[in-house]
């Protein structure tokens, strides 16, 4: 039996570490607080992730187009949509005793450290700026300063007008992006939850201002349908309403898409009515006429902007949870543990599709066995595994979210068909080779 940790995030960081989807960033050389690398099987659920909703929110949508933007802009952008001001900052204080620093607004500084338990040790205070600085130029003491983007957003307003007239887009329309973004936070944590370089999906959905309740609703509901698609349980998800003090000055309303993390109830996505702040902070900073003509009737108006934003390492973080099971189950041999971890991710979102197995490593076995592992990889993400036992190897499939293992015995042989066993319900089927493909199609489809 495999040991794993009382703790649900245990269990997920413990199997992700060991399976191939997540590693601590740098680990030879000690780690990086807060990094984290995606392995072979982490960017592949990660890609899983972005291409379907790509596909859904761009691809089979007529109403929004795609945006991939420089992480570096013009530090004009961030000067003008008040990143480099106060807004964009938090309060930071430090434990005079231990040195840790903590956000202000999180603790009661008047308390014991939460790390030491010092009493009464914090330092004043001070605000805190978290976007990420660099430097641009070759020549030290004369490189300009400038900044890793905080959000993908601003490139969708700063390029609003080139989409709208290249595109020639009527309102209502998006614009969509996958992007990475920097945060200097003061206290990320919780595995891939809160980090300093993290990816996002979002989208800047234009409207006329006399309808932006209707599509704010329309991009609720469309998220509630995603997090479904995602496999997520609506029971752990919460809609949080953030009142008039707690929004952000330009918002006239926003909604907080949170979830029952093992660490309790946090942010997973977001909703927000900008008005149009940005449009029009744009156009002041930057005097261009950002403006949209409406066809009709000729007027001039600044569209306001509806933002249903997603992310994408929390995306994957609920879809690791939502599919974690420990269950009793029936084993096929000895060697299979009467208790299995398995991953029950949407088909479209697993890893690895098919997984084939050799009943043993006979040469005429495996001969089988990679010929046919060799066609469906053109078709399907599969992986060939013909060590230890054929239980310990379904273990092993089900611990990584595979849909359907095929097996190849000395039957198939002469009857030219294999074993295929479901993942969820551990069932088997004997099925000709020559249909199998067809086979896996309609299953993993469907």
């Amino acid at each position: 039996m495999i040991k794993v940790p009382n703790n649900k995030m245990d269990k997920i960081i413990n199997l992700c570490k060991r399976r191939g989807f997540i590693f601590p960033g740098s680990e030879i050389y000690g780690g990086l607080a807060n990094s984290w690398d995606y392995g072979p099987l982490g960017v592949e659920l990660k890609n899983n992730i972005k291409n379907e909703w790509w596909k859904i929110f761009v691809q089979q949508r007529t109403d929004v187009v795609g945006l991939d933007a420089a992480l570096i802009m013009n530090p004009k952008v961030w000067e003008a949509s008040g990143h480099t001001g106060k807004g964009f900052a938090d309060p930071l204080t430090e434990c005079k005793e231990c040195h840790k620093r903590f956000r202000a607004d999180q603790i009661n500084t008047s308390e014991s450290c939460p790390n030491c338990g010092a009493k009464e040790s914090f330092t004043e205070p001070k605000m805190f700026n978290i976007l990420m600085e660099t430097h641009l130029g070759s020549v030290e003491g004369e490189k300009s300063l400038a900044y890793l983007r905080g959000e993908t957003a601003q490139s969708m307003f700063v390029d609003f007008k080139l989409v709208a007239d290249t595109m020639r887009k009527k309102l209502p329309f998006g614009i969509a992006q996958i992007g990475k973004s920097f945060r200097n936070e003061i206290t990320p944590g919780n595995f891939i939850f809160r980090t300093r370089e993290f990816e996002q999906m979002e989208i800047e959905y234009f409207v006329k201002e006399s309808d932006w309740e209707d599509y704010f609703h329309m991009w609720q509901d469309q998220m509630i349908s995603w997090l479904t698609h995602l496999g997520v349980n609506l029971k752990n998800v919460h809609f949080e309403e953030i009142s008039e003090e707690k929004r952000a000055h330009y918002s006239s309303r926003t909604i907080d898409i949170e979830y029952d993390f093992p660490f309790g109830q946090s942010e997973l996505y977001g909703l927000a009515y900008r008005g149009d702040f940005d449009l029009k902070t744009h156009m002041e900073h930057s005097g261009k006429d950002l403006s949209y003509t409406d066809p009709d009737s000729g007027q001039k108006i600044i569209p306001h902007v509806i933002e249903p934003s997603f992310g994408v390492d929390r995306s994957l973080l609920v879809a690791l949870l939502e599919a974690y099971h420990e269950e009793d189950a029936p084993t096929a041999d000895k060697d299979e543990a009467a208790q299995r971890i398995v991953l029950k991710f949407p088909k479209w979102s697993a890893p690895i599709k098919v997984a084939v197995l050799p009943l043993s490593k006979k040469e005429e076995l495996t001969e089988v066995a990679k010929s046919l592992y060799e066609k469906l990889t053109k078709q399907f993400a599969c992986e060939y595994d013909e060590t230890q036992s054929i239980g310990r190897r379904y273990r092993r499939q089900d611990e990584i979210g595979t849909p359907y293992c095929v097996t190849i015995d000395f039957d198939s042989l002469t009857d030219k068909a294999v074993t295929v066993r479901d993942r969820d319900t551990m069932k088997q089927e004997r099925v000709a080779i020559n249909k199998l493909e067809n086979y896996l199609a309609e299953k993993l489809i469907a």
